[in-house]
């Protein structure tokens, strides 16, 4: 093991998340996909608008599947729109924002896509650009960190 790769957070094919810079006080399930290049978030009711003449996205988080309980409404900065080709091969237009997310005791800026991802297992897919210089990926383990306490809450 090099003595950069003992500095980085080890994570599982599978973790819990904070989403701090969108005030989501929920923990979110997220799967590691290094196999894709950007992150995605699954978002509904996406809607975009212009504030202070900069473009802006206003979305709801449901970080809980099948359920809407502990949505947040939430806006953030639109930096970017790409094109994004799913794992069925289709390819859409995707909103981009920045955010903070926040695995273990790490805390680093990410860019995500926002999409509806309705029947997906997952509420969120980090890919590798959010992992690189951050995360080492163990496949053979999921959730090394633990799950956090909701954002405000101290863990029990």
């Amino acid at each position: 093991m090099t003595a950069k790769s003992k500095r980085q957070l080890t994570v599982g094919w599978r973790e819990w998340a904070l989403l701090r810079g969108l005030n989501c006080p929920e923990p979110v399930k997220v799967k590691i996909d290094t196999g894709a290049a950007t992150s995605a978030l699954h978002a509904a009711h996406i809607h975009r608008f212009v504030q202070d003449d900069q473009d802006w996205v206003r979305f709801t988080i449901r970080p809980h599947q099948r359920t809407s309980d502990g949505s947040v409404r939430v806006e953030a900065l639109l930096i970017d729109e790409r094109r994004v080709r799913s794992s069925d091969g289709n390819s859409e237009l995707r909103p981009v924002i920045e955010t903070e997310i926040t695995i273990g005791n790490h805390t680093w800026p990410i860019e995500v896509t926002l999409t509806r991802r309705p029947t997906m297992g997952y509420r969120m897919l980090l890919g590798r650009q959010a992992l690189r210089n951050r995360a080492i990926v163990d496949v053979s383990r999921s959730f090394t960190t633990g799950k956090p306490a909701r954002l405000g809450k101290s863990r029990s």
